[in-house]
């Protein structure tokens, strides 16, 4: 009796932690996409905390003449800002910008590896969110809303187009440093199935929890156990038609298929040396080459996370830091792909929850040395695509010449996931979910565009 009780807790476990991971058995394996897709996946970089854009990819040699002069009453009267009180100064880059590439792109000094795949690189430099604190801002950032309850972009990406491999889940998560300030909300499926949620993969122990069987398990004994669950499951829908017992039975499958496929996937040992060493040996550099080897196998949508980009203090020496910590293993990724001929099929895309400002924020200490930061930056801020059907060397939109104002093609949020939704071949008018009597949708009811200049 003992061991039917253990057995029964650990199917129950193992059922709470892998129910993201399931394909509904009522679904098609592959959903058929409205259109030709351009992508067939996509790896989205979100730098968590909201790294300076005015320091890495939209100089403003402008703001050289406001250096530490007060600001002008009409950037800081009437506005809200997180940190920032009284009348602040402005304050120039530190860092120089160079030319790049055949398109000429600036970029900043402290990307210098980065700076080599310009010419594959698409910026969005006009684009502007409603929120200026973190958790709501990269919740409007994933899921088109600023609070909880909605699914994350990539959940709505697995619904849309399903599973490209039975083995491996739609949707894989990975962080590196803290975890955001919205938490796993940003990777959850909100009143989607819970089929469609994000599947977090750890960097030590069990890629996924629950994925070994417990110590003494026997490989046929435990297809045994998932064969017979399942055939009460399955008697459990016949009597109920409750899909999620269906949605069950697909969940121990795939759970049962994973114990396989993914501790091979996430041993990067197997690469080769100097791959391994193209991408850095860092957890993010790990998390990267991760990232390809997923795509490769034909997983929708790779999340990876990396945290303490927040400076509002130390900017001088904590957004150098943090760019070495990435700057060599995103180059590392877009290089890869494009050498195995994927990155025509994988959209890769790099943002943040909002910007930062040409406002200083802290003291300046002596002279002209910046120790201070910056503050958030909700109305205008750059985030980039390469891959995927996008125009590398191309970009959209324009600030004004210290950064902080739109003055061309202003883009919403909205807008980004409708050209991510069209570059996998959905329309994202007709992608939606009933739920609480409407129509769902990621890109809700408002007007939004395509980012047509940006796709080749």
């Amino acid at each position: 009796m003992n061991s039917i009780i253990n057995r029964r807790s650990f199917l129950k476990a193992s059922a709470a932690s892998l129910g993201a991971m399931s394909i509904s058995a009522s679904a098609k394996e592959n959903n058929i996409p409205h259109f030709a897709p351009k992508a067939k996946s996509v790896i989205f970089l979100h730098m968590v905390g909201a790294p300076s854009q005015l320091d890495l990819f939209d100089p403003k040699p402008e703001l050289e003449k406001w250096h530490l002069k007060d600001a002008p009453e009409e950037l800081y009267k009437g506005k809200k800002f997180a940190f920032i009180t009284g009348v602040p100064k402005l304050m120039a880059s530190p860092y120089k910008f160079k030319q790049h590439g055949e398109s000429g792109t600036w970029m900043s000094e402290l990307l210098p590896n980065l700076s080599k795949c310009v010419d594959d690189m698409a910026f969005v430099r006009s684009l502007h969110t409603k929120e200026f604190n973190h958790a709501p801002a990269q919740l409007f950032l994933h899921t088109g809303l600023n609070r909880q309850g909605n699914p994350s972009m990539g959940s709505w990406m697995s619904y849309g187009l399903g599973s490209n491999n039975k083995n491996l889940p739609p949707y894989v998560v990975m962080v590196s440093g803290g975890v955001a300030g919205a938490g796993a909300q940003l990777w959850n499926n909100g009143f989607l199935p819970s089929i469609h949620q994000g599947v977090e993969f750890r960097s030590s122990g069990d890629p996924v929890l629950f994925l070994s069987d417990p110590k003494g398990m026997k490989r046929n004994h435990r297809r045994n156990i998932v064969s017979d669950v399942n055939a009460l499951n399955r008697e459990s829908y016949r009597k109920s038609r409750d899909p999620e017992a269906l949605t069950r039975i697909a969940q121990y499958d795939l759970a049962y298929r994973m114990q396989d496929s993914v501790p091979e996937l996430t041993n990067i040992k197997t690469e080769p040396e100097h791959i391994r060493k193209m991408y850095g040996d860092n957890l993010f550099g790990k998390h990267c080459l991760q990232a390809r080897r997923l795509a490769e196998k034909g997983v929708r949508f790779i999340e990876l996370f990396n945290s303490s980009w927040d400076h509002h203090s130390g900017l001088d020496k904590n957004l150098p830091k943090k760019c070495k910590e990435v700057d060599q293993a995103i180059a590392a990724l877009l290089t890869d792909l494009k050498q195995r001929g994927m990155l025509e099929e994988t959209l890769v895309i790099w943002a943040a929850e909002f910007g930062r400002t040409p406002l200083l924020q802290g003291n300046t200490g002596t002279g002209q040395k910046v120790v201070s930061g910056r503050d958030h930056h909700r109305d205008a801020f750059t985030i980039w695509m390469a891959g995927g059907g996008i125009k590398g060397g191309a970009s959209h939109g324009q600030t004004d010449e210290i950064g902080y104002h739109i003055t061309e093609k202003p883009t919403e949020v909205r807008d980004v996931h409708a050209t991510i939704m069209h570059q996998l071949g959905l329309d994202y008018e007709k992608v939606s979910y009933k739920y609480m009597g409407l129509d769902q949708r990621l890109t809700g009811v408002e007007e939004c565009h395509i980012l047509h200049d940006l796709l080749a």
